[in-house]
């Protein structure tokens, strides 16, 4: 067991504090892998033999760092690979770091028993083929002859999943830097038709991502929009059940930015653009994408002193909620 997949529980409007929490990571190694906004992969090869402890020993060292110097709690998954670790995760608890054994036998029986959408890289209709064929397991998928695993979902994903439902873990560690992007959902209580209550969440997300752009000193070159509909019926979907469909829009921006004013405008121009007609949201996601440094943006001198005040007032709504939190400040339509 020589990788760590840690997700630190970190609020979201606190993802500044990401880059200290890997820092204590690369402590123990320089092999640090950010999962943005809240994990990271370590491998700890190196470190294991150097401290003379185990994974799991130093899981428990770094629990205790990241709580004494953060306050902030991890749950940590330990494996012989990236996506046995990451697999691990899922099964953890603040507390305890959930182990997968090294040894053929020990893997196999982690895996035997997982649904085969537990694997990485097995997306919703994969998984759902292979359930069609009762391969709903990955003992099953691991004990079915190769040729019908390609005859189901082709000849490369076939011997990938194979491999992968076996244990066979070829991934690796590779150090980057942190968040190259940045993500937030708003998820309605009940299907949601109302236009209204949409463009109400798209403003509460581009608000937050805009809050935690400046909060890192990042601006971002492009927002993407995920819709995220209701389930359709099998007349029309082919399944009764399952995963809501999605529409995702990208919009490349005039300049890079961290203005929640430009987000909130780009946001609701893909919305618009969707011409959605009674449409059942379930879901609505933001994503902030290219991030680079906000001293090497460039930005287009103006002399519009509306937006010159817009943006002297978010700096001081911005020191209002570092001092008194995220919801300090905020639009009016949306402190109801």
């Amino acid at each position: 067991m020589t990788i760590l997949c840690v997700r630190f529980q970190l609020p979201p409007e606190h993802e500044a504090a990401l880059p200290g929490l890997l820092g204590l990571l690369e402590e123990f190694t320089p092999v640090v892998e950010a999962l943005p906004p809240d994990g990271a992969l370590a491998d700890l090869r190196g470190a294991e033999r150097y401290f003379g402890r185990d994974a799991v020993e130093l899981a428990s060292v770094i629990r205790v760092r990241s709580l004494a110097l953060y306050g902030v709690d991890c749950v940590i998954g330990a494996g012989p690979g990236p996506m046995l670790a990451r697999m691990a995760l899922r099964a953890a608890r603040p507390g305890v770091t959930r182990a997968v054994p090294g040894d053929p036998d020990g893997i196999a029986e982690f895996l035997a028993g997982r649904p085969v959408a537990a694997l990485p890289g097995v997306g919703p209709a994969t998984a759902r083929t292979l359930c069609e064929y009762g391969l709903d397991t990955l003992g099953l998928v691991a004990a079915a002859p190769l040729s019908t695993l390609q005859r189901l979902i082709g000849a490369k994903a076939g011997r990938e999943l194979r491999e992968k439902a076996t244990g066979v873990d070829r991934g690796r560690v590779v150090p980057n830097a942190v968040s190259r992007s940045l993500a937030t959902e708003r998820a309605f209580d009940i299907d949601e038709l109302n236009p209204d209550r949409h463009r109400r969440e798209l403003l509460s997300a581009a608000e937050e991502i805009g809050a935690r752009l400046r909060a890192v000193e990042k601006v971002c070159r492009t927002l993407t929009l995920t819709v995220r509909y209701a389930d359709l019926p099998r007349s029309r979907t082919g399944s009764s059940g399952g995963t809501p469909i999605s529409t995702t829009r990208s919009r490349t921006l005039a300049e890079p930015t961290a203005h929640s004013a430009a987000l909130t405008k780009a946001a609701y121009g893909m919305y618009e653009a969707l011409g959605l007609q009674r449409a059942r949201v379930h879901a609505l996601a933001l994503r902030a994408e290219g991030l680079t440094p906000a001293d090497q943006a460039s930005r287009q001198l103006t002399f519009d002193p509306v937006d010159e005040k817009t943006r002297r007032i978010e700096e001081v709504a911005d020191r209002a909620r570092a001092k008194f939190g995220p919801r300090a400040v905020m639009p009016g339509s949306l402190a109801a």
